[in-house]
């Protein structure tokens, strides 16, 4: 009895796994990724910290110096303007992207959809900016960096699920006007600027800010980098809470998004 022995194996090849080859080009993609940014720093840096640099300027250094908010203040903005960041970055990226390449000529390439090394890239500038801003105000625990590294991932992987999500919803035309009305009511309702715990005196806006992901993002991120005072840690939401809503943010639009894109793509 004779065995055919398929092409591959004759030739000495293996076949690649499906994970393998994903993992392959998704490498692949964030090299190129990482080679554009650096191409093209200073638009990359001006476009990601412009915006964190004046919140933090204005609302952790200015009010602070003028007596219209607490000193401490500061060390609790922070954390919500990484989380902004993070969550942002990874979302405008395959948003903008994949409105354009899906638009009326329908052309799709390899346009930054691999956001998470650089929301991450953004994310970790915002410490040496916040350190040269907010100077004495400037306050960080160290000792939960692993937790931060953590949560950074998956807010970015959130924000780039949602990105997608939009980006192949919305057409290119409207695109800034979506933005316009879905990015400020995220941004003021998502806790950056403030604790969850503290909108106990307003019990209706503290419940609207539980459908936003970007409040689990900034409570996350003050858990793992505001230090405890006297030995008492801030009062944040928990960190299990923490975790499933930006895993079911994450998969959940992952899989809206994924659907949608082979509808318009896959004929």
């Amino acid at each position: 009895m004779s065995t055919t022995i398929p092409s591959t194996q004759q030739h000495g090849f293996q076949p690649r796994s499906n994970a393998r080859a994903t993992l392959t080009a998704f490498l692949a993609i964030v090299s190129r990724d990482l080679l554009v940014m650096r191409r093209e720093a200073i638009t990359f840096l001006l476009q990601t910290l412009i915006q964190p640099l004046f919140f933090l300027f204005v609302f952790g250094k200015v009010l602070s110096t003028i007596g219209a908010a607490n000193a401490s203040f500061s060390t609790l903005l922070l954390p919500g303007i990484v989380a902004l960041t993070v969550f942002l970055t990874a979302l405008q990226f395959p948003a903008v992207d994949l409105a354009r390449d899906l638009g009326v000529i329908r052309e799709i390439d390899d346009r930054l959809l691999a956001p998470l090394p650089i929301a991450l890239i953004g994310g970790a500038f915002i410490f040496p900016l916040a350190f040269w801003v907010l100077g004495s105000g400037y306050q960080v625990r160290a000792d939960l960096l692993g937790v931060l590294i953590g949560l950074m991932v998956l807010t970015s992987l959130a924000g780039a699920a949602l990105g997608l999500l939009l980006g192949v919803t919305v057409p290119i035309q409207v695109l800034p006007l979506i933005f316009a009305l879905v990015l400020t009511p995220l941004i003021f309702t998502g806790c950056t600027f403030y604790p969850w715990a503290s909108l106990g005196a307003i019990k209706w806006f503290q419940v609207v800010t539980l459908f936003n992901p970007l409040t689990y993002a900034a409570e996350g991120m003050r858990y793992a980098m505001v230090p405890p005072v006297h030995g008492q840690a801030l009062q944040t939401l928990a960190l299990g809470w923490v975790l499933l809503a930006l895993c079911a943010s994450f998969i959940l639009a992952l899989w809206g998004g994924l659907k949608l894109f082979q509808r318009r793509v896959v004929s």
